[in-house]
């Protein structure tokens, strides 16, 4: 698609995806690359801007990430962040150095509001700051225009050749101005237009859509997830009946999922889309039997997914292309953009087996943050309860089952889960939490039930808050709440003496639990 770019380049950060995330959300399209990509790719994409994201080493090390010099020299708006900041100031001959102070946290900042990327911003504003390191001399052509009591080079530029260097996060909530700070960045520096827009996605999607497929077969692996259901209400519009959806019941669902995602995409369903169900809960156990490993199970059933729809694809007859509900997040987390290690391998991205018997794997949705799928949802007439509905991974439960997947764990979370998010719909937290569920650990404790000792497995309840998904926080939930969830549980599922709340965040933790 013929649209404005600006990079990120990744030298592993924690929050690379989140600069990318609000550089979209000024309208302007954002993708992460690591800082081994060549110079000359970056030539040829022709980016409106480049952003250096921040990064857990020190810069003048030997083996430290780093880039060329060249980089500076194309005439194309650079901005770095944290350790990109320290890199352009130590490639352009500043200097950097253990800070005597080092900052973390929420740091108030003096800006110089003549510079354009603080206009409309307060002279003191605060910043989110997380460095050992510091500017401790500004390069030669560059000039000083934020500091802060114990950084005398917060922010540094040279105007005249449109480089920028940062030293807080623009991109974390935390930094009160940073939306605007980027929005300065993209608009007033790159002279961006934002052309990157929902409806405009839709549309330039449908028709390539239409110019790749031709007149041929397309198998679409739904979930009935928001993803899958996004994905296939995309290509529904842009194919129609060459179009078939197949619902893969891999035993790893949700309480009642199956029925109600065949209620809402099946014959009698809300879309008039060639719908296939598929009873596949047996192979999955049996695959999965005796597995604990988290990225074996992934892989697993990504593999097995794949293989059955392989055979329905036979069955219907010279499918081309399958369609998958891949977004731009389970790329990078699968290792596959950027440079950040593999957190976990997405089953329809890093599980995918080597061999898959397709013409090619449609992606529609592989640019797109979560919210941004959910916009697209919207804009292609999806009813909001489908479009914000609770996410769902893609190898299911199992994935908040620890260790071993059996038949009999199955159903004690899928009860758990049930009366989890039933009791939360009842206490009209629903719409303020952005993703709960119940887990089962594998731990087993001592309990007395019944005047009886219970030798039975824990449940953990998980219920965060985020905005991209990228981060995010523990929910607050009301201690009556839990301790009605708990109570419940506890008497009415087998096998469970003990519930406990996750309190952890993203990072250090994920959202699932494997």
């Amino acid at each position: 698609m013929d649209r404005e770019l600006v990079i990120v380049i990744d030298f592993g950060g924690q929050y690379n995806q989140l600069v990318a995330r609000r550089v979209r959300e000024c309208n302007v399209y954002c993708e992460i690359y690591s800082y081994k990509t060549d110079i000359e790719k970056i030539k040829e994409m022709n980016p409106k801007g480049i952003i250096l994201t921040g990064g857990p080493n020190s810069c003048y090390e030997e083996g430290a990430p780093t880039y060329t010099k060249e980089l500076f020299e194309l005439g194309i708006p650079v901005l770095g962040l944290c350790y990109g900041a320290q890199l352009m100031q130590h490639i352009l001959g500043g200097k950097v150095e253990k800070a005597p102070v080092r900052e973390y946290g929420k740091t108030e900042v003096h800006v110089d509001t003549t510079s354009k990327l603080f206009t409309g911003i307060e002279e003191d504003t605060v910043c989110w700051m997380s460095h050992f390191d510091y500017i401790s001399q500004a390069a030669p052509g560059f000039k000083i225009t934020g500091h802060t009591s114990d950084c005398p080079v917060a922010v540094a530029e040279c105007e005249e050749k449109k480089l920028y260097a940062i030293q807080f996060h623009p991109e974390v909530l935390h930094t009160v101005r940073g939306k605007e700070i980027l929005s300065n960045y993209v608009y007033n520096v790159c002279g961006c237009a934002g052309d990157w827009k929902m409806d405009s996605f839709v549309e330039n999607s449908i028709k390539a859509i239409r110019e790749k497929v031709g007149d041929g077969k397309v198998l679409c692996a739904l979930s009935g997830g928001v993803d899958s259901s996004v994905a296939a209400v995309l290509l529904a519009k842009a194919i129609g009946n060459q179009l078939t959806c197949v619902f893969v019941d891999h035993g790893l669902l949700r309480k009642n999922e199956g029925d109600e995602v065949e209620a809402v995409f099946g014959p009698n369903g809300d879309y008039d889309l060639n719908f296939i169900r598929v009873n596949a809960q047996d192979r999955f156990y049996e695959k999965l039997a005796g597995v604990e490993e988290p990225e074996a199970k992934r892989k697993i059933i990504g593999e097995e997914f794949i293989r059955v729809f392989e055979e329905e694809a036979k069955k219907i007859g010279a499918v081309d292309y399958l369609v998958q509900g891949t977004i731009y997040p389970d790329v990078v987390e699968s290792g596959l953009g950027g440079e950040s290690a593999v957190i976990k391998s997405h089953h329809n991205v890093g599980g995918l087996p080597d061999y898959v018997d397709f013409k090619e794997i449609i992606e529609p949705l592989r640019d797109l943050f979560k919210d941004e799928v959910r916009k697209a949802g919207l804009e292609l007439g999806i009813p909001e309860y489908l479009v914000f509905r609770q996410p769902f991974p893609g190898p299911g439960l199992g994935i908040r089952i620890i260790g071993e997947v059996t038949a009999e764990k199955v159903k004690i979370v899928q009860d758990a889960d049930a009366i989890y998010r039933e009791e939360i719909a009842n206490a009209g937290l629903d719409k303020e939490i952005n993703q709960y569920f119940a887990a089962l650990t594998n731990m087993r404790s001592v309990g007395v039930m019944g005047d009886e000792r219970t030798y039975d497995y824990a449940v953990a309840l998980r219920a965060v808050k985020t905005i991209d998904f990228m981060t995010a926080e523990s929910a607050e939930i009301p201690y009556e709440v839990l301790n009605k969830v708990m109570n419940r549980i506890i008497n009415e599922v087998k096998g469970v003496n003990r519930v406990m709340y996750d309190l952890t965040s993203k990072p250090p933790g994920t959202i699932e639990f494997e």
